[in-house]
This record gives structure tokens, sequence and C-alpha cells, in this order.
């Protein structure tokens, strides 16, 4: 069954940008529109540990690989530049989330309790003090969760591709 029985096209999407900046909300929004299978980066990025640590590219790969061939069309979103590269040849299409930091900042401190990642509400907002000082060093980085790696991302990519710049359904396609 195609995914887009409308248009008759196959989707794969990757949906990228700062924390905060509306990838979860847009991927569940293209999901329920598209009929689109969803993976969130977060979810394989890193180990069940206290601390979390990153798991290998190899590890991490495997579930993004698994999760692919199990769907034929899907949307796969996250702040992984290292990890979209693994993905970006089998993607039609890519989303860039470039919201200022401040709104950002503002979406972070007013998202619902997103229990996939957190075991309570509490615990979510436990980390938004870390996760606001994380969403503010996003300009000065330059790891893979960085501005700048997006950007490169974007401007590297030769497909279908869009930027998002405000908290709109609107998109700009190049």
């Amino acid at each position: 069954m195609l995914c887009a029985p409308r248009t008759r096209e196959l989707s794969n999407i990757l949906i990228f940008g700062n924390s905060g900046s509306g990838k979860s909300t847009l991927a569940k929004n293209l999901c329920e529109n598209r009929g689109l299978a969803h993976l969130d980066l977060d979810t394989l990025a890193w180990t069940p540990t206290v601390p979390p640590e990153r798991k290998t590219l190899d590890e991490s790969w495997r579930e993004i690989e698994n999760f692919i061939n199990s769907h034929e069309c899907w949307v796969i979103e996250g702040c992984y530049t290292d990890l979209l590269e693994l993905v970006k040849e089998s993607s039609s299409e890519i989303i860039f989330m470039n919201l200022p930091v401040d709104a950002c900042i503002s979406n972070a401190k007013n998202r619902p309790w997103e229990p996939h990642k957190y075991e309570s509400k509490e615990a979510q907002d436990d980390n938004l003090e870390m996760l606001v000082g994380w969403i503010r060093q996003y300009g000065e980085r330059n790891d893979t969760f960085s501005e700048a790696a997006h950007q490169k991302f974007y401007d590297q990519y030769s497909g279908k591709k869009s930027m998002v710049t405000r908290n709109e359904t609107r998109i700009t396609s190049s």
C-alpha cells in the first residue's frame, strides 16, 4: 500500500533542526495526514544508562535500517546530522526547522509531556533548564547538533528541500 493514496507518491521525509523547533509536531502531523511511519531519532541515539551515552553510529544505523526496511513511507526526525547523513540517500525530501532560538525556547517551555522520552511530565520539566541552555548554544556549537551542521546538510542536499522559519504551516521549498 502506498502511503500517500491521494498523490500515489512515496514520501520519505527527514526533518531536522534545533531542539524545540517543532520537529516532532510537524512529523506527527505529516504522519497523520499522509499515513507515514514515524521515527524520532532520540529513541535510538542514546543508551538507556545513567547518564545516557550516545550509541555508536553502527548501532544506531542498524535500528534506522530496520525501520526504513519495515516501512514503505516514513518520516525520520531529529537533530543528529550524523544519523541523517546515513539515511539521506533513502529520503525523498528534507525539512529544516530553522526557527529563531527564542521561538525554540518558548516551544520547549510549552511542549506537552513526551512519554516516549520521560517517565512523567515532572521528569521532563526537571530537564527543562538544561534543555533551554542547550537550545541557546545552537548557533555556537560545532557538533552534529549545531546550526552550522544543519545548514551544511540542508545546503548539500540535492533533492526536494524546505525550510520552516516560524511556527506556521507555511513551508518554503527550493
